[in-house]
């Protein structure tokens, strides 16, 4: 199948610490390094390109601006971005749609460094569906106001404050029809390993847990990362490829379980891309 609906929105948040002070391809550079911790986390690069400096943590809690105001702008710039691209699939979300239709819980683990093409994916071909965490603090908020604009659903909280209660509002909205989406080696890695949180998620839920990877044909490439963040370059195509579902028995998960169960994830993922 080759989608060829475009211009659908998304999410964004502002999180760097630093001023911009560099050109075009500094302020990529650099934004790649500070992405955040969730499946939409990527606004840091959006607001550089956009010039709005909004990526100061003092400037923002200085500027008292209203996130409500601040959201559209972002939206839009994503909008006109992602609308862009072209996105193929070759039919492999059958899967995941025939999940829904039966009422079985569906959840997406993806790779931080290929959250931005994949979040434009996923709002192309299933608008209103998706479920993610986003971090319980000021500019968590934001990101929230942008979802509430565009029909995601939230779970607050990161790794570091409201983790269990962030997972377990996810696992709540997946039952009741949502597509939960986690990108499983964030917020700050290691690079394309697999964590826990997914597995243990996936099988609290009874959920199907498809690795999804993509393939943009040109992109930005952020070496300095730690992720090697991609950004995908305008009016690119972007093959996605979604692996075959995993599941998990029901019952108690150990914690050599559920390390197993993120290696087989991590593997899946690697093989979920042709040519890894």
């Amino acid at each position: 199948m080759t989608c060829n609906n475009r211009f659908h929105s998304v999410l964004l948040s502002p999180r760097s610490e630093m001023p911009c002070a560099h050109g075009f391809a500094g302020c990529v550079e650099e934004c790649g390094q500070l992405l955040g911790e969730t499946f939409v986390d990527f606004a840091l690069a959006i607001s550089h390109i956009a010039r709005i400096n909004l990526n100061s943590l003092e400037t923002w809690k200085l500027m008292r601006i209203d996130p409500v105001l601040v959201a559209p702008a972002l939206t839009a710039l994503y909008r006109m971005w992602i609308g862009t691209m072209r996105y193929q699939d070759s039919g492999q979300l059958t899967p995941i749609r025939t999940c829904l239709n039966e009422g079985r819980p569906v959840m997406l683990a993806i790779w931080h460094e290929e959250l931005f093409a994949l979040t434009g994916y996923g709002t192309t071909v299933l608008p209103g569906r998706f479920a993610t965490v986003v971090s319980d603090s000021r500019d968590g908020e934001l990101i929230a106001q942008v979802l509430v604009r565009i029909g995601f659903v939230t779970a607050r909280g990161s790794s570091t404050r409201g983790g269990l209660k962030a997972l377990n509002q996810l696992r709540q909205h997946m039952l009741d029809g949502r597509i939960g989406v986690i990108t499983v080696d964030g917020p700050r890695g290691p690079r394309q390993v697999a964590k826990d949180g997914a597995v243990y998620l996936a099988q609290k839920a009874n959920a199907k847990l498809f690795p999804v990877r993509c393939r943009p044909s040109s992109a930005f490439v952020f070496k300095r990362s730690w992720d090697h963040f991609q950004l995908p370059r305008p009016f690119c195509t972007c093959d996605v490829h979604i692996g075959a579902p995993l599941e998990f028995a029901p019952g108690k998960m150990s914690a050599e379980d559920l390390h197993a169960g993120s290696q087989r994830l991590g593997q899946a993922l690697h093989d979920a891309l042709p040519g890894g």
